[in-house]
């Protein structure tokens, strides 16, 4: 399908290390409908490209020179709404892992990912998802399984059982299409399941009901 009159979408590539950022820009121009129109070495140079520059989407290392990948998220989302923040790194410990949940991210990919899934990933953040990368999830849940906050029970006592079998699936990390193959239910009933649950539980995102779904026990162990 041609991209011609499309509006493509607008990448800022923010890593330390020259070879990362050439090779992102090389592989990501092999998809038509991506931009990259800037890159930046640090915090500091992501904030200034950014403001001038306006990107859809930042690709972000955790770790930067001046700074954490974290900090410059929050300044980039304060300075410009509704941006995107897909964090690209080789880190894969603990630590981080938490931290990308808790910063609220909207993707997270470790960069020795297929040219393939980081293409797929943009898109469905673009398109309002949260992705973390499928061969860390089971450590994030695991991470996070032993918190529990009991002042949430009477928020989960509001779910209707339906739901909570959605969220669960949700919070494994799948998209409604994938959700609604699982557990034999319409995209659409899907999507009024999990808009249902996000006001009962006043949450506004995915990733969010995802943390709160694995701290509560409304995920398994498999």
């Amino acid at each position: 399908m041609s991209s011609a009159g499309k509006h493509k979408i607008r990448l800022l590539v923010v890593d330390d290390h020259e070879v990362v950022r050439a090779g992102l820009r090389t592989v990501l121009a092999t998809f038509g409908r991506f931009e990259i129109v800037g890159e930046a070495a640090s915090l500091a140079g992501a904030i200034q490209e950014t403001e001038r520059l306006k990107p859809d989407l930042v690709l972000l290392d955790v770790r930067l020179p001046d700074g954490s990948g974290f900090e410059a998220a929050r300044e980039l989302r304060a300075r410009q709404r509704g941006i995107k923040i897909l964090f690209l790194t080789s880190y894969s410990d603990d630590e981080v892992l938490h931290r990308v949940v808790e910063e609220d991210a909207d993707g997270f990919l470790l960069k020795d990912a297929e040219a393939g899934e980081l293409a797929a990933t943009i898109d469905k953040i673009m398109a309002g998802e949260s992705v973390l990368d499928a061969s860390v999830t089971r450590r994030v849940l695991e991470h996070l399984r032993s918190a529990n906050d009991i002042t949430a029970q009477d928020k989960i006592a509001l779910l209707a059982p339906q739901e909570r079998r959605v969220l669960a699936q949700l919070a494994q990390g799948k998209t409604n299409k994938e959700i609604a193959l699982a557990v034999g239910l319409s995209d659409k009933t899907v999507k009024n399941y999990i808009a249902n649950a996000m006001e009962k539980l006043q949450m506004n995102r995915r990733s969010q009901v995802a943390v709160f779904c694995v701290r509560h026990g409304l995920v398994q162990a498999e």
